[in-house]
């Protein structure tokens, strides 16, 4: 191991928290290493990005976007008057594309730690007593890095099941979902959440029959009931077979076909399948992050323990994105990271997670931000329902795309919003309109006195706050 390097921070982890975190304590004068062992799907390289460039987010929405493309073509151009027939999609172009848009985007990480002169180590990273990583190098030659402060952003993986262990090419996580060469015949997906619909989609629309079995009897739970309803209801129009209260007890390989046993609550059922994707949740990703003498703790659930202010307890010692309480979303994992850097530097940092929207990118696309009906009705909140169909505004009918609509909840005494919940095309740009104005504590009456566009998507959102006070013009009230 070569001599011991000095900085003054160190983050173990380069995807969204980790990278980000770098960048700002460089912006802020430090010295800065990122340690992650992420690697190159093509040439074994330094990948940097974590999980959401690499295999998540961001390859997830290239071939969404191509399988969209596609499916306009061959089921919605025709209202347009355009004809396109016996249309074609080559799955391994459209993957490929995929991949380079992914590797374009791990080099402009690159390029920010360069002109952020920031280190970057790759290998996996380990942290000792003394604020001590040690780097177990790809190439070999392993390194010891000391640190002032050191950020744990080792981010998390997916869950695998017992009985259904991931192989690659039968059964698959959301790696392997991204790399089939061809479109499956018939796809099996465990799991109704952000990753079982959106993959689950992308292989429709490309002609698979897709079958997806969620445990959990309500569909998308953790969304508002009215959004919820919406989004299952255009689901079930474009094919997605969605099985609720099902859960899956056996999964074997026979003959190059997946054989899946499962039970509705009523009796035992089979289904065979030629791909099963395994899309129960994720884990925090923390197996060999930590000595023993560290003095970092665990929780129950294998995630580092931190304070409200990402801090583990242990002097210079701090933990932030998926590895750590509260959403695993990529923008949670960058706000958290430049809170750190900021806090390490002695200015204020802060992360409201009452504010942080969430975003499914299926079509129609699901978005909210803030307290579903459910929540307040259960915490004893007084509030009151503003609603708008995207079918009642122009832009929307002219786009073809009037599926959905938005929900606004504000205080019944106050007008303060304390939520906004939205189904339809787009929207995971207009939850964004609910989300500042949450942050400027802004009521209802204010987002319907703003004055928005006409024709545009957003007028859904002004009309839903006028509906909460029952003043909504392009509606019956």
């Amino acid at each position: 191991m070569s001599e011991q390097q000095q900085f003054d921070v160190v983050v173990i982890g380069g995807g969204p928290g980790g990278y980000v975190a770098a960048i700002r304590a460089a912006q802020l004068g430090m010295k800065v290493a990122c340690v992650d062992a992420t690697k190159g799907k093509a040439d074994g390289k330094l990948a940097l990005g974590g999980t959401c460039l690499n295999v998540g987010c961001i390859p997830s929405k290239a071939m969404l976007d191509s399988s969209r493309q596609f499916h306009n073509l061959t089921h919605m151009f025709a209202d347009h008057g355009i004809s396109a027939d016996n249309a074609k999609i080559d799955v391994k172009t459209m993957v490929g594309r995929k991949d380079k848009i992914v590797k374009q985007f791990n080099g402009g990480v690159a390029s920010l730690f360069k002109a952020n002169k920031v280190t970057a180590f790759h290998g996996f990273g380990t942290l000792h007593a003394g604020n001590v990583v040690k780097v177990k190098a790809h190439d070999g030659n392993d390194v010891e890095l000391k640190a002032t402060n050191v950020i744990l952003a080792a981010g998390s993986t997916s869950i695998e099941l017992p009985f259904a262990k991931f192989d690659g090419k039968h059964i698959v996580d959301n790696v392997g979902v991204l790399d089939f060469e061809d479109t499956p015949k018939r796809l099996g997906v465990i799991g109704a959440g952000v990753i079982g619909l959106e993959m689950g989609s992308v292989w429709k629309r490309l002609g698979a029959e897709v079958t997806i079995l969620e445990a959990l009897p309500d569909f998308l739970a953790a969304a508002d009931a009215d959004i919820a309803k919406a989004a299952q209801r255009e689901f079930k129009k474009q094919g997605l077979d969605i099985k609720l209260g099902c859960k899956v007890s056996k999964a074997e390989i026979k003959k190059g076909e997946v054989h899946l046993t499962y039970n509705d609550g009523k009796a035992d059922h089979e289904l065979v399948v030629d791909k099963l994707l395994v899309a129960v949740g994720r884990r925090a990703a923390t197996a060999g992050l930590l000595s023993d003498d560290c003095g970092v703790k665990l929780t129950e659930r294998g995630m580092v323990q931190v304070d409200d202010h990402c801090h583990t307890g242990v002097d210079g010692v701090w933990a932030i994105g998926d590895c750590v309480r509260g959403p695993m979303l990529a923008h949670k994992a960058s706000e958290e990271g430049i809170a750190v850097a900021e806090m390490i530097a002695g200015l204020p940092g802060h992360v409201d997670f009452n504010t942080v929207p969430w975003v499914i990118y299926t079509e129609p696309e699901i978005a909210w931000v803030g307290k579903t009906e459910k929540e307040l009705k259960d915490a004893g909140v007084p509030y009151k329902v503003g609603t708008f169909p995207f079918a009642a505004i122009g832009r929307a009918v002219a786009m073809n795309e009037t599926a959905g609509m938005v929900k606004v909840i504000a205080h019944a005494e106050t007008d303060r919003i304390l939520g906004m919940h939205l189904c339809g095309a787009n929207v995971s740009e207009l939850v964004h309109e609910g989300v500042v104005a949450m942050e400027f504590k802004g009521s209802a009456e204010d987002l319907a006195r703003i004055c928005h566009a006409h024709p545009t998507l957003s007028e859904a959102v002004h009309e839903a706050a006028l509906a909460v006070d029952k003043r909504a013009i392009h509606k019956a009230n």
